[in-house]
């Protein structure tokens, strides 16, 4: 009888360690009284990030079964600080934290997608889920990789060393192709696919 608790007890600890699901935390970038850049049609990055944010949520249920456990940094319209969103990834001892933002530049032709990793000491995962997800991007029609970059961003230098961390540029709001492409719920369904299919790629097939 000892014998056979001790085999269903450790059964039932691997079950719920098989079942642990990556923790994912996506970030919008800015939010409230901070729009980020503002597009030529008057769309705010603020509002571009946060979509895109929420179809993550969306088809992660829908198409993934709930393969990923996703937070939020915000949910809502509201400025979060900096450094509250990189608090978050420690609090839930994040596998991942992905920063999600819209470039601008002052050449309306500029255009592309760019992902930014910490200038310290670069962590490997970090970089593995940034060339995955930079990967699956290159597969969207249209959308051009500007590459993987370095910088010193609070976002990645505050979870740095608790958590793999990257800074995703979607593309320029000052590009009226790519503007209007994130005005499309496809456009920003196109880049949260590609986002979950790269998180689940590192995570379960790597």
């Amino acid at each position: 009888m000892k014998i056979y608790l001790c085999s269903w007890v450790m059964l039932f600890y691997v079950s719920i360690a098989m079942a642990q699901k990556p923790i994912v935390v996506i970030d919008p970038g800015h939010g409230g009284p901070d729009t980020g850049a503002i597009g030529s049609h008057g769309i705010m990055e603020k509002e571009v990030v946060l979509g895109i944010a929420k179809e993550c949520l969306a088809l992660n249920r829908t198409l993934f079964r709930d393969s990923l456990e996703i937070y939020l940094t915000r949910y809502r319209d509201t400025l979060i600080s900096l450094g509250d969103r990189a608090f978050l990834a420690k609090v839930l001892e994040a596998d991942v934290f992905v920063s999600i933002h819209c470039n601008q530049a002052p050449n309306a032709k500029a255009q592309g997608f760019e992902i930014f990793l910490f200038n310290g000491k670069v962590n490997r995962k970090s970089y593995v889920v940034a060339h995955t997800l930079a990967q699956y991007l290159q597969r969207r029609p249209g959308i051009h990789d500007r590459g993987i970059k370095q910088a010193n961003l609070q976002v990645l230098r505050d979870t740095f060393g608790h958590c793999p961390s990257i800074l995703l540029e979607t593309g320029f709001l000052s590009n009226d192709l790519e503007t209007d492409h994130l005005l499309k719920k496809e456009g920003r369904s196109a880049i949260a696919l590609a986002l979950l299919q790269s998180l689940i790629k590192t995570f379960y097939h790597d």
